[in-house]
């Protein structure tokens, strides 16, 4: 191993924001342009962004392409997020790009010995890596990697297996997410849903419901047609319980031990969370907390903020056995008029997010209180058609959780190994004996 400045073995490359004002540099972009809140999540690669630029406004911007395997790194905010670019994308100037230098650092080691050095730095520091990263940070960088490419791929390719499995089951998630967000709209939003007996006529049975013929009536809250016998009302009519939490007084800085405690940050959607994200109080306030205990299969809401109205659920001990919520969220249990899911799915679309945001507007403090939820509308189909929903998405629902619970372990393990790999403590060849012996002492990994 030696000891390398990382100036003197990467290329930098800066971001830059094309002017806002300009619609032409906006409207149908076509190009990813990354800024922080795409990549912190401690996902290996970055694929996709919230905004998009076109190729005029990167012609006239000082903003540049990051090819593919390039490193992105946050800069200022949340200092310290890494990821790697999964296809050709711009960025903001609030983040930097990396490259290593050809022959002397192989550019998947180098993402993981960024990793391990931003993870070195924020246990001890307890707080970001900087408070900034300017050009003249990367002179103070120092990194110890193996002197032999070959070496540096090696070690790379270990850690880069876990990644893999991780973003398989990502990738796999988001495709049965889809399939029940299809599903759902295509019963509860389209209203073809197989169509029950009807003793008057109108629909045929099994077939799906509102294209088959089945007798529609015109609702006022909705303002639109719905399933002649299916009723609009409040939440207040299918919430069991509606429960916020809390923190400590004088905050939680500097706990090194406790019960997570989750807030906007990790409301994210279901099966996501972001381990290296969140907050911990002692676990005597927790023992005492009354309200905002975190049950299997709650619903979450983010009640105020830039993301008013996202939504998350938790189940199967995902993320954890034990946490609990903040006061700027919001858990929804429902009676027996409708499901977790069927909730779930509800406030995912867009119209509700937006109906949401509306209400938290009139606020002084932009935010959603209780009677606001409470005052919310949903659809109330009959009960049959609900549970027949429930079990075609059931086992889907409960496979996501299965992965994020993986997911969780063998990150995990490379988190574990990433380390002892990049200051030799442990050689490639060691590897599975060390994956052995975590084994004996934690819980199986499944790296099949």
């Amino acid at each position: 191993m030696i000891k390398v400045i990382l100036n003197d073995i990467i290329k930098i490359i800066s971001g830059g924001t094309p002017k806002t004002n300009v619609k032409e540099y906006w409207d149908d972009g076509e190009i990813g342009w990354l800024s922080v809140n795409d990549f912190n999540n401690d996902n290996r690669y970055v694929y996709d962004s919230e905004k998009k630029i076109t190729q005029l406004g990167v012609k006239n911007s000082n903003t540049k392409y990051l090819l593919q395997g390039d490193i992105i790194i946050s800069a200022r905010g949340t200092v310290g997020a890494l990821a790697q670019i999964g296809k050709p994308m711009c960025f903001n100037q609030s983040c930097f790009g990396i490259r290593g230098k050809e022959n002397i650092v192989d550019t998947d080691f180098l993402y993981y010995g960024l990793k391990n050095y931003v993870q070195h730095i924020v246990k001890r520091s307890q707080g970001s890596v900087f408070d900034t990263i300017n050009l003249a940070s990367f002179n103070l960088m120092e990194l110890q990697i193996p002197e032999k490419i070959e070496t540096q791929k090696q070690i790379a390719k270990v850690l880069s297996d876990l990644d893999a499995k991780i973003e398989v089951n990502n990738q796999i998630n988001a495709k049965l997410e889809a399939m029940a967000k299809t599903l759902y709209e295509y019963w509860f939003v389209q209203f073809d849903f197989p169509s029950p007996p009807t003793p008057e006529g109108g629909a045929i049975q099994g077939k799906p419901y509102k294209s088959s013929g089945g007798k529609m009536v015109y609702n006022d809250e909705l303002k639109r047609e719905i399933p002649e016998g299916w009723e609009v009302g409040k939440f207040k009519d299918v919430l069991d319980e509606l429960q916020s939490g809390n923190r400590p007084k004088g905050g939680i800085k500097n706990i090194e031990k406790g019960i997570p405690s989750i807030g906007a940050e990790n409301i994210l959607s279901i099966g996501k969370y972001n381990y290296g994200n969140e907050k911990i109080i002692p676990e005597e306030f927790f023992n005492k907390m009354t309200n905002g205990v975190v049950k299997s299969s709650d619903v979450l809401m983010y009640k105020d903020g830039a993301s008013l109205g996202r939504v998350s659920m938790f189940k199967n001990g995902f993320p954890y056995e034990k946490c609990c919520i903040n006061s700027h969220a919001f858990i929804l249990r429902t009676n027996e008029i409708i499901t977790q899911n069927f909730l779930y799915f509800w406030l995912d679309q867009d119209f509700m997010k937006e109906i949401i945001r509306r209400a938290g507007m009139r606020a002084a403090q932009p935010g959603i209180n209780q009677e606001n939820v409470k005052d919310l509308i949903i659809l109330l189909p009959d009960i049959e058609t609900v549970q027949n929903f429930e079990k075609l998405i059931s086992s889907s629902i409960d496979k996501i959780f299965f992965n994020a619970l993986e997911n969780q372990k063998l990150a995990e393990l490379r988190d574990w190994l990433l380390p002892m790999l990049m200051n030799g403590q442990v050689s490639v060849g060691e590897v599975g004996e060390y994956v052995n012996q975590a084994a004996e002492h934690k819980e199986n990994y499944n790296l099949s």
